[in-house]
């Protein structure tokens, strides 16, 4: 007999998980490119002179700190095209390191437009361009199949060892760990912040 409601609930459970386990890993540097959202902001507020554009993207205690580099970069651009870059370049710096140091994250430097950020970056900002959530859900519920449901197997195969054969119940149990850890993973950045201010999961902490 088949369940429509929890099989709908499960999958609704796969998509949230890996969008806030990708949300948590390298994708999080989406924010320092150039044709990223925080230099994209911080592009506008430039050019309005409104610096409320960028605010947004920093702590509440990091926002005086971001008001004076704004100010000082205004009065700079304005002298002739070569200060107005080296002042621009000084604001976007100064802009993302404030913001990866707010959600706990290292500053390395502004990437240049047109990297590769992988499939769910690409599909999450292209679902907010859209309005349409669909093909973004496809794309994370197939990456958690893929996922979990290899290991799955894998674990199946090594399941039935025998009791005297040390070396397959020990392979046995490799798997079971990294199975059973990726579960856990899922299951846990379900219930914990995606992005910055993150804590140590229950996954990484639980030992078998």
């Amino acid at each position: 007999m088949k369940f429509p409601h929890i099989t709908a609930k499960v999958s609704a459970l796969a998509t949230l998980s890996v969008a806030l386990l990708f949300a948590a890993g390298p994708a999080s540097a989406h924010c320092d490119g150039e044709d990223g959202p925080v230099i994209k902001a911080a592009q506008q507020a430039l050019d309005t002179g409104n610096v409320n554009r960028v605010l947004i993207w920093v702590q509440p205690s990091d926002q005086a700190q971001i008001k004076d580099a704004f100010r000082k970069t205004l009065d700079v651009r304005q002298l002739n095209p070569s200060a107005k870059k080296l002042a621009d370049s000084y604001f976007f710096e100064t802009l993302v390191r404030v913001h990866r140091s707010g959600e706990g994250a290292p500053y390395t430097g502004i990437k240049p437009a047109g990297r590769d950020l992988g499939p769910a970056v690409v599909a999450g900002d292209k679902a907010l361009e859209t309005g349409s959530v669909e093909p973004l859900a496809n794309l994370l519920t197939k990456a958690v199949h893929k996922s979990v449901g290899g290991q799955f197997k894998d674990v199946i195969a090594k399941k039935n060892f025998k009791a005297d054969d040390v070396a397959a119940g020990q392979a046995y149990v490799k798997a079971y760990v990294g199975y059973i850890h990726s579960v856990e993973r899922i299951y846990e950045a379900t219930e914990g912040p995606a992005h910055g201010d993150t804590q140590e999961s229950a996954a990484a902490a639980h030992q078998h």
